[in-house]
């Protein structure tokens, strides 16, 4: 039997996941907190093997809560969250996964079967050493902190991969769907070039056309055409245009 306790300082939220845990035969629901001092207390005493934590509550945030508990003591966490930069944070630093309110009930049942499979099959201590090493990077003054992940989170379907920014050459997008090309892979994620462009390290990648963003770790050439195009060339010889509208950002970036 999985024991869940919700943590979540709205109370129709709170009654929402309750109704649909509903009917969840491997699940039991041991309490519900409204603020996050509640919440470490039930962590401590009840020992959840799963919590549903609301990042954003009034007297604290769910990273503060899980400051409060023992590593070892960790349960599984699905975050939930009303606020896109906190859900954002949370699925950087690897959380096991995060539910944007307001969240369909299609998406609660896969988070749901998700962190069951993970308990069920006792894959939890590699959760919970992201968890902790989460921690041990929030305690860190700021200037101390990276500013952006080494390790870029991409959800697929059905799993969460990491890819090794260092890896990935350029990213080309159209609407709502974009495709990364790393150096030995390419993943298809639908996702705007805008939303990945502030996941990564902006002395590093830089948009050269609202179609494209390029590593500037993989440049190899700046091409000049005769009426004025200019274009870029990857090291793997793939070849860009450069759009007017970011060429001065683009050799402002590069010292030109």
């Amino acid at each position: 039997m999985i024991r869940v306790l919700i943590i979540d300082d709205e109370t129709l939220a709170r009654q929402r996941i309750r109704h649909l845990l509903a009917g969840e035969a491997s699940v039991e629901i041991i309490g519900e907190c409204k603020n996050g001092t509640d919440a470490i207390h039930q962590i401590q005493t009840q020992l959840p093997d799963l919590i549903f934590l609301d990042i954003q509550m009034k007297d604290m945030t769910g990273f503060d809560v899980l400051q409060a508990i023992p590593a070892e003591e960790l349960p599984l966490v699905i975050f939930i969250t009303a606020y896109d930069k906190y859900a954002i944070k949370a699925f950087d630093v690897f959380a096991f996964d995060y539910l944007l309110k307001p969240f369909k009930d299609e998406r609660f049942k896969v988070s749901l079967h998700n962190a069951i499979t993970n308990l069920q099959q006792k894959k939890t201590e590699p959760q919970n050493q992201e968890l902790s090493d989460l921690l041990d990077y929030l305690k860190q003054p700021a200037s101390n902190k990276p500013a952006r992940p080494q390790m870029l989170p991409l959800k697929l379907s059905g799993k969460i991969s990491f890819v090794d920014v260092d890896h990935i050459q350029y990213i080309v997008g159209s609407g709502y769907y974009i495709e990364i090309f790393t150096t030995d892979k390419k993943y298809l994620l639908r996702e705007t070039l805008t939303q990945t462009l502030t996941k990564l390290n902006p002395e590093q990648f830089i948009r050269i056309h609202r179609s494209s963003i390029i590593n500037l770790q993989y440049l190899d050439e700046v091409l000049y055409g005769n009426a004025g195009e200019i274009d870029v060339r990857m090291k793997n010889g793939e070849q860009f245009r450069l759009s007017k509208s970011y060429r001065d950002d683009f050799f402002r970036q590069l010292g030109i």
